[in-house]
């Protein structure tokens, strides 16, 4: 039982609050603007930013600012419409329809996350994509198609001609880059919110043109973009 005579923890509710502050923003918010909205010191409010960024609460931004970060989301798999729960059953459909296990992932601090996949039932040789799988935002279709909607360079030249080609596309693929031997297609995810991801799909050969493999993702990500807000 919670004691609701207790004294509160200021260091806590501050952390809180530059949660709730971010997460109204809508935009990444520098340390001073947090500060300001805070009422507090500089340098307190850079010691909370660097604690919750050390526990992926929030995440630092290319341009210095600070947006709500990917732990959030693991956080949030208990709410009802959060990015996780929602995508499932686009994931489910989109797997069944192409034979291809189809996955969700997101930016992570500039890795791609896998948040979640699903295999198709009734196809053999799928290829196993488990939620966790990281690596960087610049190999692999996932990650291409997420740098596509961040509006900056990739730091690699042969990673900022496939993000201008996604952006070009709509969709990002590769080809062995992150496992030998597999492709991937991928599309990113429009929501509201900070975080960035994007729908895709891993295979090793398919007679499906990749046209039509990123239609069917698109669906599946307007679908999902528009659910989890």
């Amino acid at each position: 039982m919670v004691d609701s005579k207790a004294p509160a923890s200021q260091t806590l509710s501050r952390g809180v609050r530059v949660l709730e502050v971010l997460a109204a923003a809508q935009r990444p918010l520098s340390v001073d603007e947090i500060a300001s909205e805070l009422g507090v010191h500089r340098s307190i409010a850079y010691r909370m930013l660097r604690t919750l960024e050390g526990h992926r609460l929030i995440s630092r931004q290319a341009a210095g600012g600070y947006a709500p970060g990917a732990g959030l989301v693991v956080l949030a798999q208990s709410v009802q419409r959060d990015l996780h729960t929602v995508s499932l059953p686009e994931l489910a459909s989109a797997a069944e329809d192409l034979g291809m296990t189809a996955f969700v992932a997101i930016d992570d601090e500039n890795e791609c996350v896998t948040l979640a996949s699903v295999e198709p039932r009734h196809a053999s040789g799928t290829v196993l994509q488990r939620p966790g799988t990281r690596h960087p935002l610049t190999k692999g279709a996932p990650g291409v198609a997420i740098l596509s909607t961040r509006g900056e360079s990739a730091d690699r030249p042969e990673a900022d001609e496939a993000v201008e080609e996604a952006r070009r596309l709509g969709y990002a693929i590769s080809r062995g880059e992150v496992i030998a031997g597999v492709t991937s297609v991928a599309v990113p995810v429009h929501t509201r919110g900070a975080v960035r991801a994007a729908v895709g799909v891993v295979y090793v050969t398919s007679e499906r043109p990749v046209e039509e493999i990123a239609r069917r993702l698109t669906t599946a990500a307007k679908a999902i973009g528009e659910l989890a807000g």
